[in-house]
């Protein structure tokens, strides 16, 4: 058992860090706004869950759990 958690220690060292809550919510309010940019004057609801999950996916890769930023994306685009 000793062994596994020398070999874990030692593989997360190699992987990348998790972003905090501060930064998943910066980065989740960031593509909210690039997503509405190009909306003109109109709200941002949850048609544009697409388009902000698309930006997202592609910043937040091994970074983040998807499954956790979809969730946390939809409460914060359904008022």
């Amino acid at each position: 058992m000793e062994k596994e958690s020398a070999e874990l220690e030692l593989l997360k060292q190699y992987l990348p860090q998790p972003l905090s809550e501060h930064e998943l919510a910066a980065a989740i309010e960031a593509a909210i706004a690039e997503a509405s940019a190009g909306g003109g004057s109109e709200q941002v609801g949850p048609q544009a869950m697409g388009k902000v999950m698309g930006l997202l996916k592609a910043r937040l890769a091994g970074k983040a759990d998807m499954g956790r930023v979809s969730s946390l994306v939809k409460t914060r685009l359904n008022p």
